[in-house]
């Protein structure tokens, strides 16, 4: 799911780097690193895997995503966004990318956490480029993954994590599944917690990953939190009238088109500025509030204030969430599209 850009649901909206943090008195870089360089992708993903088999893909995939970003800054978080949430249902095999079809169950994209995912046609340019070098060669997965580090890592002019390449696309998308799958903008932390253990990711990584939202995601906390037409206790007070300020049009709030930054600090730039909010209690979602429920969460929140920390971190928690789940070459239920809306 930070603007902080934003990954979410979390805008949304997840290891190159080793960052040796101190939470409680234990270092957890060390272990993450470890745990991903022994297992998590090893033998399967790699650095430069179509290096023979379609050498400018990565270039393609670069060039077109700095072009778009370049000229439209809030496409970096979109693309960020859906990468998140294909990879929170059956791991990152651009499952999220397929239409429904008709007389067939109803495909993750008409899930209600995804309703709002745009740019998705910024994929299909860069699929349809690649086909046309590379027929067949490079998958849907592979390109979501690389263009959503790409689009971050614009602003910086330099990749802000590595990407491991190898990925075969999904031929399964179940509305349903994201609906069970996806962490709610409402979940309090020990279920947040036990989403991301699921996958293998830590309290770190929740922190890490926890942007723009809908006035309608969020106007219960603002005006009717325990249906008493109430406002959340924990969010700032200061910060509740701003928000009640930005969707105070009543056309705009029930039909969810009213927009608001997830980081009051500068909605376009990826930075630690969330996290500088976040602790001031101006978290927007029910879920952001939660991490300062719990004292480990707090305690690196506090840490990634830090840009520098928090960048280093976000691209090792990337790395980690891009492996989530993965199908390779040889993988059952695995192909490589030549369509990202479609199975072949």
């Amino acid at each position: 799911m930070a603007k902080r850009l934003g990954i979410r649901f979390l805008f949304p909206l997840v290891l190159l780097f080793v960052v040796l943090l101190c939470v409680d008195g234990k270092r957890f870089s060390d272990d993450n690193d470890h745990k991903m360089r022994r297992g998590r992708w090893e033998g399967k993903l790699k650095m430069k895997f179509y290096h023979k088999t379609c050498p400018q893909a990565e270039e393609f995939v670069r060039e077109i995503v700095s072009k778009k970003v370049a000229a439209n800054p809030s496409l970096a978080a979109k693309l960020l966004r859906v990468h998140y949430h294909d990879c929170f249902v059956r791991g990152c095999d651009a499952s999220l990318l397929l239409d429904s079809v008709a007389g067939k169950a109803a495909s993750e994209k008409e899930a209600r956490p995804n309703r709002s995912l745009s740019g998705y046609e910024i994929i299909d340019e860069i699929k349809s480029r690649i086909e046309e070098q590379c027929p067949k060669t490079v998958s849907c997965a592979d390109i979501l993954t690389l263009a959503a580090r790409d689009a971050v890592s614009y602003q910086f002019g330099r990749p802000l994590w590595s990407v491991f390449t190898g990925r075969v696309d999904g031929r399964v998308s179940l509305e349903t599944e994201a609906a069970r799958d996806l962490p709610s903008a409402g979940a309090n932390f020990t279920t947040l917690r036990d989403l991301f253990a699921e996958s293998d990711l830590d309290v770190v990584d929740l922190v890490a990953l926890s942007g723009t939202a809908r006035c309608g995601v969020f106007s219960r906390r603002l005006s009717n939190f325990t249906g008493k037409g109430d406002t959340d206790p924990s969010l700032n007070p200061s910060y509740a009238s701003l928000l009640k300020s930005k969707c105070s049009d009543e056309s705009q709030r029930l039909n969810s088109s009213a927009v608001v930054g997830m980081d009051p600090t500068g909605p376009l730039t990826f930075d630690a500025g969330y996290f500088v909010s976040l602790l001031q209690h101006k978290g927007l979602f029910t879920s952001d509030a939660a991490l300062l429920t719990d004292s480990s969460a707090t305690s690196i929140a506090s840490l990634f204030q830090n840009s520098d920390t928090f960048l280093d971190q976000f691209g090792q928690s990337m790395i980690k969430m891009s492996s989530i789940k993965v199908l390779t070459l040889g993988d059952e239920g695995g192909e490589i599209r030549r369509n990202c809306r479609v199975v072949n």
